[in-house]
């Protein structure tokens, strides 16, 4: 299939993408070699899937720009089972090397960054400019604080997101083949990993419940069917949540058979992971969407709504599901009472002075501090909001929060976009993310990845939108 307006050295200048024949046939091989040596010598992909996807990676980042864009997804979606599958079958591994996979696929955007930097400047991305400076100040603080090591890992965590919203919106022409690459990803991640989510809760696979108990996350449930919460294919049920809540915003505006059923199987996952901040984010994403679509939208998207609460609510109600989900629920309308709540808030508010007492902050590369004794003691911020300042401090929070609120905010100015239902969508799913600072650190990893990422859609629909209704007229 050929697609128009990809990718080039200069953005602004278009030409057809070669024919995806060699990059699925890149991306095949690598699927092929993987489980092939998963059965043959499994240890041995712990150092080869790094390099091995990367490989593939520059490949699809130099030819063909929009598989690379679904190819990264698809690597941040998977990439934490397959360190669970390779683990339980080649024995406990506590650097988790190959999760390193899909930054070093993801940080191939920088040298997007490099080229654009000018040009972005001109035509609205200064936000994620500042945004990027602002985390490389943080780095450089870390470098004093931390160990070298450590500051270089975290830091991945922190800048790869960002660096993937500007090259998503610096290649703002390309918008029309990303939006349709992204929403098939999500189609099929809601369908796969919501299927996966209520197995996992269901049966608590080996490998699942392997990893539990080397790692001891007790929040995460217990190793046994029917007790675990489910974090599906990724890492922890907060990534899981706001990926699958991404999906299902984005599948409200799918009226066809297979989104219909996705949506049916991936929010009873999304239900399984109690992220109670995930399902406010849902309601915000729900509630904007719906107030900014054009009317006939608007009504398309509420019927679907119904129709999928006539479809799920009969499933959340019915054991084995129905207790869980509705403690859950209920604990919501009775906070005070509630154990995570009150610790999370303790939590919260002991550290918050400790957070906003730094004007240069402490940098990027960990959460250790000295206390007044002298002791050595780390700090479980839980909220993004305190985590941004603690590591940059007022002189590098500020333009790093602020840069992604006047982003946001000019995502929701103007109406270019009411009649493009992926595009509002992908600005209610960006303020849906964000609302959750608040409650979790959602700039790093995959949850940072899907802010920034959609942030920076969102923007490249509003320029391209722009741009045709300017070349339309007189």
């Amino acid at each position: 299939m050929t697609i128009n307006q990809s990718f080039s050295p200069y953005p602004h200048q278009s030409k057809e993408e070669p024919s995806p024949f060699l990059a699925w046939i890149a991306i095949g091989a690598l699927i092929l070699f993987t489980v092939v040596c998963y059965f043959g010598a499994a240890s041995l992909l712990r150092q080869a899937f790094p390099v091995f996807s990367f490989a593939v990676g520059i490949f699809l980042y130099l030819r063909y720009p929009t598989l690379y864009i679904g190819y990264t997804w698809w690597l941040w979606f998977f990439i934490a089972i397959l360190r669970r599958l390779i683990d339980y079958k080649a024995g406990w591994d506590t650097s988790g090397f190959i999760l390193i996979s899909p930054f070093l696929v993801t940080l191939l955007t920088f040298f997007t960054f490099v080229r654009e930097l000018p040009r972005s400047l001109r035509i609205g991305g200064l936000p994620f400019v500042i945004s990027i400076l602002s985390v490389f100040y943080g780095m450089l603080v870390g470098l004093i604080n931390y160990d070298k090591v450590l500051v270089f890992r975290t830091a991945l965590d922190w800048v790869t997101p960002v660096l993937y919203g500007f090259h998503v919106f610096v290649n703002w022409r390309n918008y029309p083949s990303y939006r349709e690459n992204i929403q098939s990803c999500f189609l099929w991640c809601v369908l796969i990993t919501g299927a996966y989510g209520i197995y996992q809760y269901l049966v608590a696979p080996e490998w699942d419940r392997f990893w539990l108990i080397q790692t001891k996350l007790t929040s995460m449930g217990e190793p046994a069917p029917l007790k675990i919460r489910v974090w599906s294919t990724m890492h922890s049920p907060g990534p899981f949540a706001n990926t699958i809540m991404t999906g299902l915003l984005l599948l409200l505006n799918n009226v066809r058979p297979v989104g219909f059923a996705a949506s049916i199987v991936g929010y009873v996952g999304f239900l399984l992971t109690f992220v109670r901040s995930a399902w406010g984010g849902w309601v915000v994403g729900l509630v904007t969407l719906v107030t900014n679509l054009k009317p006939k939208l608007q009504m398309r998207l509420v019927v679907v709504a119904i129709l999928l609460m006539l479809c799920v609510v009969p499933l959340a109600t019915t054991e084995p599901f129905a207790k869980v989900i509705g403690d859950r629920i209920e604990s919501i309308s009775n906070l005070e009472k509630d154990q995570s709540f009150n610790d999370r808030s303790q939590n919260y508010d002991r550290n918050l002075e400790i957070a906003l007492s730094s004007v240069f902050g402490k940098g990027i590369g960990g959460t250790w501090i000295i206390d007044k004794d002298g002791k050595l003691f780390n700090i479980v911020l839980d909220s993004g909001i305190l985590d941004v300042f603690f590591a940059l401090g007022w002189f590098g929070a500020i333009p790093y929060l602020g840069a992604a609120i006047i982003i946001l905010v000019n995502t929701f100015q103007g109406s270019e976009t009411r009649a493009d239902p992926f595009a509002c969508a992908a600005r209610s799913i960006s303020l849906a993310i964000f609302f959750q600072m608040v409650f979790s650190s959602m700039m790093l990893g995959l949850s940072g990845i899907t802010l920034w990422g959609f942030m920076g859609i969102a923007m490249a629909a509003k320029k391209y939108h722009q741009q045709e209704i300017a070349s339309s007229s007189p």
